[in-house]
């Protein structure tokens, strides 16, 4: 089925060890998908599901192009500036938060590498 395109955005971030950091979100900018790690072919998949396609922009985009940019998923071109966060955007989010102190907060979605490899160490030890 073809999906119609529409004002939804789909924001991924290149998440290293071929995963990518992705999350969707409406033309309010209230989220669809809440933020979680995929791989790109499941995202693709994902993707494909949908009854609109997304916009869709991120260094996970540029990334994974060509897993991503099928059954009519368009990317804009590597230089486009849709794909890089810069300061000024994070400053505007805080600043969009208001008086609320926790307004703009990280989000963990897997373990820290230091904490993997603790546990591998310590695995290690234990034989």
């Amino acid at each position: 089925m073809a999906a119609k395109r529409n004002s939804r955005a789909l924001a991924v971030l290149d998440g290293w060890r071929g995963e990518v950091f992705a999350a969707l979100y409406d033309a309010s900018g209230s989220r669809i998908w809440e933020p979680a790690v995929y791989r790109p072919e499941e995202l693709a998949e994902r993707v494909a599901a949908l009854e609109e396609t997304p916009s869709v922009a991120g260094s996970g985009a540029v990334r994974f192009r060509h897993e991503l940019a099928r059954d009519g998923v368009r990317i804009a071109d590597d230089s486009d500036p849709v794909h890089r966060v810069a300061a000024r955007h994070v400053c505007a989010l805080a600043a969009a938060g208001g008086s609320e102190p926790d307004g703009l907060v990280p989000i963990y979605l897997r373990p820290p590498d230091a904490e993997r490899w603790r546990e591998r160490d310590a695995s290690q030890r234990d034989k």
